[in-house]
């Protein structure tokens, strides 16, 4: 148990301040029980503080701000980064995240290629929901969240001032991209931005 905990001290003492920390990132240090205990052991010293379930971080001090605590979009990006995961934001985060609604919503749901996973972050819910190859192989950054809101939506039920945004969106993505995102779109979701796009350029 010591010995485990001196030397994930050590290594952690290597980070860089902000840093996210995972208890699997110190396998081959003791065991299972042993790292979490010394996890645990080295937030109760300050040396490293408890985000959520079985997620640390070094704290980061500004002079001006004090303690930096990560948001919760550096959180899934530093994930996502560590495990080698593509994620992207989903259902009602991707509306908000285009700015067709400005409900900022209590739950973020990201697509993902890796493990189903669930975690709090203060009263912020994030959900990582496996899904299809197809679905992460969008490219464009407004197309890409566009095709997962109308999946969230339903074609069918867009009001005129929602297929108005939707519309002024579009003409700010890479028609390439765009181009190669309606290919991996389900079928009405691509009919209706088809549309769209011919309306653009009556």
């Amino acid at each position: 148990m010591e010995k485990a905990h001196s030397s994930i001290k050590m290594l952690i003492s290597k980070k860089k301040a902000g840093n996210l920390i995972f208890p699997s990132e110190f396998r081959g240090q003791g065991t299972d029980s042993a790292i979490k205990k010394a996890l645990s052991r080295l937030a109760k010293e300050g040396v490293i503080k408890r985000l959520a379930h079985g997620i640390y971080y070094l704290p980061k001090i500004d002079p001006q701000l004090g303690e930096m605590k990560p948001s919760a979009d550096d959180v899934v990006r530093m994930m996502a980064s560590k495990e080698k995961i593509r994620v992207k934001p989903a259902g009602a985060y991707a509306l908000h995240q285009l700015g067709i609604t400005t409900q900022v919503p209590t739950k973020r749901v990201y697509i993902t290629d890796g493990h189903e996973r669930q975690f709090t972050l203060g009263k912020l819910q994030i959900k990582f929901k496996p899904t299809t190859p197809k679905r992460l192989m969008r490219k464009g950054p407004v197309s890409s969240l566009v095709i997962q809101a109308l999946e969230e939506l339903g074609t069918d039920k867009i009001d005129p001032q929602t297929h108005d945004k939707i519309s002024d969106l579009l003409k700010q993505e890479d028609p390439k991209l765009l181009k190669h995102d309606l290919k991996l779109a389900p079928v009405k979701v691509n009919n209706y931005i088809v549309n769209i796009l011919k309306e653009n350029h009556a």
